[in-house]
């Protein structure tokens, strides 16, 4: 059945390619400079219900901690030692969007970075948010949202989703801004989103029908370099209409992209498989064991031993050789779908045909 959903998928997705529409040159391609930057603070997560971190296990936070109270004006007596469970040392992540501006609210993600058990219901203190350069670019505080739930007792347990991960909704202010050029003098740079020049070359066709031969040049296959007036209102109009142009982009690559890790494996429409004739046979090793008693005769002074008894049997399933072939999408699922190979032995049948020269499509394991 499982299979068989994927056969139905994969026709869905072949129906849908059929009459796939143009897209927008803002879908395939950026304007160069228009980018997020990422920033990155180290900060501490108080009010937790027993939960942070283990003080004796994680000196650095109770470290922040002594730092904290002497920047407040609080010295703590020498050789004090803290036992706090209810605070927990984090590491703090936020992207600063392009043309953002001081006092502008931005998202950010808290992560433990201790033994905390949850960060569920802690709240935040004031973390300055670091950029590459180590300039400050925002500040963060607020209350930690955590999606999950967790409960323990009597050495039994239960969780829901990831405890030690939290995020706060507009939880850092902008400090400061990055300066985001638009383009050199007269001259705004597209950047394809993939290297494709048949794809670049219809982008740089459609923006010259669209605003004049000569205003659009291809570079190379990826940027594009496109003639943009001086004044600051006229540009961002002018972007905003190339943006919107629609371009029929060329069929993309055939490719097929494995996870190991997973077992999962997707491929594109654009695959196709040469007839190639497939022997598949599963193997199985079962390893099962029992506890032996062996008792000693009375009054032998001898004792008692539990001793455990293996027992491996490895097992082959027959596989005939079959024929599998297919011109598009939905008849290579069809026909792998045959085979009857789960996804892990998919990954191996794929592997031995791209070897082959069977598998028209470029094998790309992640």
């Amino acid at each position: 059945m499982r299979w068989a959903r994927l056969v139905m998928l994969a026709l869905a997705l072949s129906a849908a390619s059929l009459g796939a529409q143009a897209e927008r040159i803002k879908d395939l391609a950026s304007v160069q400079g228009v980018r997020v930057n990422q920033l990155i603070g180290y900060g501490l997560v108080v009010g937790l219900d027993g939960s942070g971190d283990q003080t004796t296990q994680t000196p650095f936070t109770v470290q922040s901690i002594i730092n904290m109270l002497g920047n407040m004006g609080v010295t703590l007596p020498p050789g004090t030692s803290l036992q706090l469970k209810n605070v927990a040392a984090v590491m703090v992540t936020a992207n600063l969007p392009p043309f953002a501006r001081p006092g502008q609210r931005i998202d950010v993600t808290v992560s433990s970075m201790g033994n905390a058990k949850s960060l569920r219901g802690g709240t935040l203190l004031m973390t300055p948010l670091k950029g590459a350069d180590g300039g400050v670019y925002a500040i963060a505080q607020g209350n930690v949202f955590v999606g999950g739930i967790g409960a323990q007792a009597a050495g039994s347990s239960v969780q829901v989703n990831h405890l030690s991960v939290g995020r706060i909704a507009a939880g850092a202010t902008v400090e400061r801004a990055v300066p985001t050029p638009l383009g050199e003098g007269e001259y705004v740079f597209l950047e394809m989103n993939a290297t494709d020049f048949g794809t670049t070359q219809r982008v740089v066709d459609a923006i010259n029908r669209a605003l004049g031969s000569g205003t659009a040049r291809a570079d190379d296959g990826r940027r594009i370099r496109v003639t943009a007036p001086l004044d600051p209102d006229e540009r961002v109009a002018f972007l905003g209409r190339i943006e919107n142009l629609e371009v029929q982009p060329v069929q993309t690559a055939a490719k097929v992209i494995v996870n190991g890790r997973t077992g999962s494996v997707v491929m594109n429409q654009a695959v196709t498989i040469d007839t190639v004739a497939v022997a598949h046979g599963n193997l199985s090793v079962t390893v099962s064991s029992e506890p032996a008693v062996s008792q000693p005769a009375p009054l032998s002074q001898g004792q008692t031993v539990v001793t455990e008894r293996a027992q491996i049997d490895v097992r082959q399933e027959g596989g005939a050789l079959m024929t599998v072939k297919g011109a598009s999408l939905a008849e290579v699922v069809k026909a792998l779908n045959a085979i009857g190979a789960n996804p892990q032995d998919l990954i191996a049948i794929l592997q031995a045909m791209k070897a082959a020269g069977a598998l028209r499509a470029e094998l790309e394991i992640i």
